[in-house]
Formats: structure tokens, C-alpha cells, sequence
């Protein structure tokens, strides 16, 4: 390594001492003296050749002395030898080499071969000398026993790994539309009677009569009139909220790292999307707050009997009886549905009942795809046709920067801002049921 760039070193010289030559033959061909800008050229080629001479000078020297290390270390012992080896080629730069005399005269090596003449004026003459194979370690200054210290470059990667996400479900199972307005009306049916029977002919064209006392209309035998039912609705408002979260950047770090803006984006965008949906499932509706399925007044509620599995199925009846929907879906926090996963026959030595960890797949609870999701309680479920639960886009998630938010812009900061603008209804509310399901 060091060879080579000796030799580059030497070629830059070389080429600047060229051009420096090339502007004053060039002045000397024309008879004339260099320019006021010819002048500062050659200065420049001229400074630059001698700067980069003596850099491959050095360069060099350095390589004349990894080279006489390591002929040492060869004749020290293959251990020392792989080591040099190993740190120049770590190091990827040549440092100062330390006094390798004194790490192999330190060594317990040395000192074992060299006890047999303590006293004797060292090593006779015509002594056969030798010594066990000495490893050298940090021949580079600068580094500790194994590593070449400040020359080591860290090899950068580029991978960022978050902290990772949630699974989003319910955003997938409800209805979504879009919206141009700041508010939104729907109408929800409050109350429905069925009259609806066989009615005969009428055989009498006799006119009502009034009871004399209540004034109440009495209709005339056989006069055929048919029975009335009785329907009653109510006009609902979804206002629309936002829903956002914003956080401080350097314009450095962003122009510096070009996978930082992106990464900002995604992760803004997925912290509105959780928080959208622990709103849909369970937003109070106070302040600005979305009023979730869970706090919508009017959905059914199915207390805990048996098991998980008997409670759902009774919430599945109630939906399906009073709420008068096919339920399409039950959501379930992870924790209920390891405990669905689990269930065996016969207590805790039968058959997995959901098949067993090798036949994993969507998975249903009777009939009903579950959707696992941390939005609602564990111990808790929601049964339902989720189709009856609106959400309305008025403005889809959005990121923005700004310098102009307190004195971020003395300071080169920007705010990085996502929001989102939603608003969310439930148009039949006893189409849900929540579930305890644990005692």
C-alpha cells in the first residue's frame, strides 16, 4: 500500500513539475517574460510538485521501513509475521512503526533464550542462538494490542434500524371515503317497527268512527285497512379533526444524509396512522378527539361466559339478531389471539384446536377473520360488521418543512410537520358488540 502510493505520489509531482516547464519554454519560445497570471501558475505547479515530492519521499521511507519490519519479523517467527501482516492490512494507511528491538528484547521469549548466558558476556560467538517464536503485537503507534487505532477507517453501512412497528388493521376492514367539506352529515335509522301481515279484502265501504269519550278513531268491521309500521331517523355530525406530529431537524443532518428526509417521512407518517387507528377503535370524542367505535353510544355489549371462544359466538348472535348485520370481522389484541392460537381439546394434552403452529394461516373465529391488533384492550374484543364504521379523508397524510417555528431559523433547523384531517362515524352502532373476553 504504501509502495503504491509512492509511486502516485510521485507521478503528481512529476506532472505539476511538466506543467510548470511546459508555461516557461512556452514564454521562452515567444521571447518574451512570463505574465502577471503565467507567473502565479508556475509558482502554483512549482509549490504543488515540491509538496507532492516530498510526500512520495516519505511515502517511501515509510515503505523502506514495513519492508525491513517485516523482514524482522520474518526472521522472528511466523506468529509476528502474520501479525504485521494483519494490521497493515487493517489499517489501510502505514503509521510510524515502534521500536521493534525493543518489543522482541522485552519478550519472555528472548529472555528464556538469553538466561543460559547470563554472565558470560552474552552469546559466545560461535553459539547456536534461537528463540521461540515471538509475537509482536501493535507495531502501530497509535493502537492498542490488536487494532491500528486512529488509521481505522469504520466502514459505514448505511442501514438504520428502527424500532420497529405495529401490524395496522382497521383502517383496511372499515369504510373509507373522502370528504371536501370541515363537516359531515349522515343519517342513522333510530327505530324500526314491522307491522307488516296478511290483510283481507275489505267487505265494508263504512267510514270510521270516534269513541265518544277518548276520541280515538274506530275503524269499521271489514273494512280492510291494512296495518302501519313506524320507522324514526336522526341526522348525525362527524366533524373534522387533525390529527399531526412534527420534530426538529438540522439542514445539515438532511443534506448530509440522504436517506434522512426519507426516513423522517415514513416515520411521521406511520406514527399518524397508529394514532388513527387507536381513534377509530377507541378515540372518547372530547377535545379533539375522534369518537371511536368503542365510545360510540349505542353499540351492544356481551359480558364474558365460558370461554373466549363461547363469548365471541354469543357476541356473533347478537350482532346478527339485533344489530341485524353479518358480522365481518373480530378484533382481537395479540395477547387473545396467542390465547385462540393455543387452545387444545381436552385441557392441555389434545390437538391444537386452531390446527397447531404448521397450519398457520388467516385466521378466522367462527367464520369471522380476526383482526389481531394493539388498538383495543387485551381481554377485550369487538364483533361486528365493520363496514358500518365511516371514515371520511379530508386530507390525507401530508409532510411538510419549515424553518419558520420559533427561532429555528438562526439556528439552521427546520420543523419536519405530518398531519392528517379525518372524520369518522359509526352509522349503525348495534352492529358492534364488545366482548370480554377473560374473566
Amino acid at each position: 500500500m504504501a509502495r503504491k502510493k509512492f509511486e502516485e505520489l510521485k507521478r503528481i509531482a512529476a506532472e505539476a513539475a511538466k506543467g510548470a516547464r511546459e508555461l516557461a519554454e512556452k514564454a521562452d519560445h515567444e521571447d518574451r517574460s512570463l505574465s502577471d497570471d503565467e507567473r502565479k501558475d508556475y509558482d502554483n505547479l512549482m509549490a504543488k510538485a515540491g509538496d507532492y515530492l516530498k510526500q512520495s519521499r516519505d511515502a517511501k521511507a515509510d515503505a523502506d521501513i514495513l519492508a525491513a519490519a517485516k523482514s524482522l519479523a520474518d526472521e522472528i517467527g511466523p506468529a509476528a509475521a502474520e501479525d504485521l501482516d494483519a494490521q497493515g492490512k487493517s489499517s489501510g494507511k502505514l503509521a510510524r512503526v515502534k521500536n521493534l528491538g525493543l518489543e522482541v528484547v522485552n519478550s519472555a521469549q528472548f529472555k528464556a533464550a538469553m538466561a543460559p548466558y547470563e554472565g558470560r558476556g552474552g552469546v559466545p560467538e560461535r553459539a547456536k542462538f534461537s528463540t521461540d517464536p515471538i509475537a509482536v503485537k501493535g507495531l502501530f503507534v497509535g493502537g492498542d494490542q490488536t487494532s491500528a487505532g486512529a488509521f481505522v477507517t469504520p466502514e459505514q453501512t448505511g442501514i438504520i434500524e428502527m424500532l420497529g412497528r405495529r401490524e395496522l388493521r382497521l383502517r383496511d376492514a372499515i369504510s373509507v371515503r373522502r370528504t371536501g367539506s370541515d363537516t359531515v352529515e349522515y343519517v342513522r335509522q333510530n327505530s324500526h317497527t314491522n307491522a307488516a301481515a296478511p290483510v283481507a279484502e275489505a267487505t265494508s265501504s263504512a267510514a270510521p268512527t270516534h269513541d265518544i269519550e277518548t276520541g280515538a278513531p274506530v275503524l269499521a268491521s271489514g273494512g280492510g285497512y291494512k296495518p302501519e309500521g313506524s320507522w324514526s331517523f336522526e341526522r348525525k355530525t362527524a366533524n373534522v379533526k387533525t390529527i399531526a406530529e412534527w420534530v426538529p431537524a438540522t439542514k445539515r443532518a438532511l443534506a448530509d444524509a440522504a436517506q434522512l428526509e426519507g426516513l423522517i417521512n415514513d416515520e411521521l407518517r406511520a406514527d399518524i396512522a397508529e394514532a388513527e387507528e387507536d381513534q377509530i377503535l377507541g378515540g372518547d370524542g372530547t377535545g379533539e378527539n375522534l369518537t371511536g367505535i368503542l365510545e360510540t353510544p349505542g353499540i351492544q355489549v356481551q359480558a364474558f361466559t365460558t370461554d373466549i371462544f363461547t363469548t365471541v359466538r354469543k357476541a356473533r348472535t347478537k350482532a346478527r339478531t339485533v344489530g341485524r348485520v353479518v358480522p365481518n370481522a373480530v378484533a382481537l389484541n395479540p395477547i387473545d389471539v396467542e390465547t385462540v392460537d393455543l387452545a387444545r381439546e381436552n385441557g392441555d394434552t389434545g390437538k391444537f384446536i386452531s390446527g397447531g403452529p404448521f397450519s398457520m394461516g388467516p385466521r378466522t373465529l367462527w367464520g369471522m377473520p380476526i383482526l389481531e391488533t394493539e388498538a383495543i384492550d387485551a381481554g377485550s374484543s369487538l364483533v361486528g360488521d365493520f363496514s358500518k364504521a365511516v371514515l371520511w379523508d379530508r386530507e390525507q397524510t401530508a409532510v411538510s418543512f419549515t424553518d419558520s417555528h420559533a427561532d429555528f431559523f438562526v439556528r439552521n433547523l427546520v420543523a419536519v410537520l405530518a398531519e392528517e384531517r379525518v372524520a369518522f362515524g359509526v352509522t349503525r352502532p348495534t352492529a358492534f358488540v364488545q366482548a370480554a373476553v377473560s374473566a
